[in-house]
């Protein structure tokens, strides 16, 4: 199973080409960047990471993922470069397509979608995307940047994004595009992954969610005529130890993301070391 890390970047953050390149140096597969481009000062959502459901305070300052990572791609030559996640109600598919394709071939092919809906409303509401249907305009999203991504002149015609024949350029370097992974647990995320994902991403799941959810997700892509094996899980929020990570490993996860708690200090090149020891030797 491999090991990937999240971080996040903001203002106070030391510089990312330097934490990218430990990342690699150290034998990480994979860096993850999240997203949140605007935080609404006044919410009525609660967040289900704290116990009270208030939003942290990091979740306001964070750098777009996609500059970022284009930043880790230029200083690095193996690790993939992942989203976790990008919540793609708040972004437009035709400029997003352009975006990610650059990026992968700026990165020789090494770029990971990591797919949200959203869980804050306001913020969702702010960005034009409708939050009551954001799995339906995800997935419209989704299927027309296929579209871009895979033919020579492309077209789309749905609820929320329609438009008629374009050239988008250029094209990604992984064939068909890069992977697709959806993240959440809502009742109907495996059959979205099944019918038009190339994986799972789960929060914080323990090993026995993970391997329920690989036993549901084979069944669902043999019913559908799918190589069940075409379809990775990726542990989002794994803890840092050896031991868990096996046990995640053994319920049939493809990859654990770890996460590096602070990035706002040279002490955080340290920390990755100080990860790598305890998980990677």
């Amino acid at each position: 199973m491999d090991l990937g890390v999240n971080m996040t970047i903001s203002s106070q953050s030391i510089d990312l080409t330097r934490l990218a390149q430990q990342v690699e140096v150290l034998g990480f597969e994979s860096l993850w960047l999240p997203e949140h481009p605007v935080m609404p000062v006044h919410t009525t959502s609660r967040y289900r990471g704290t116990p009270d459901g208030s939003i942290p305070d990091y979740m306001s300052d964070m750098a777009d993922p996609y500059i970022g990572l284009a930043c880790a791609s230029g200083v690095t030559r193996q690790i993939k470069l992942g989203t976790s996640i990008s919540l793609i109600p708040e972004r437009n598919p035709l400029l997003l397509a352009k975006e990610i394709a650059t990026l992968d071939r700026c990165s020789g092919g090494r770029f990971i979608l990591g797919v949200g809906a959203g869980w804050l409303r306001e913020e969702t509401e702010i960005m034009g995307g409708d939050f009551d249907h954001r799995w339906s305009q995800t997935r419209e999203a989704i299927l027309a940047m296929k579209e871009l991504w895979t033919r020579d002149e492309a077209e789309f015609h749905g609820r929320y994004f329609n438009f008629p024949l374009v050239k988008c350029y250029p094209k990604p370097v992984q064939k068909p595009h890069p992977p697709v992974l959806l993240g959440g647990a809502s009742t109907n995320l495996f059959k979205r992954v099944v019918a038009w994902a190339d994986g799972w991403i789960p929060a914080g799941a323990s090993a026995a969610q993970v391997k329920a959810g690989r036993a549901a997700l084979d069944e669902l892509a043999d019913a559908a005529g799918r190589d069940p094996k075409s379809i990775q899980i990726t542990v989002f929020g794994a803890p840092l130890d050896a031991d868990a990570l096996r046990g995640y490993a053994e319920a049939g996860a493809d990859r654990a993301i770890v996460r590096l708690p602070d990035t706002s200090s040279d002490a955080a090149l340290g920390e990755l070391e100080r990860m790598a020891e305890r998980v990677l030797r």
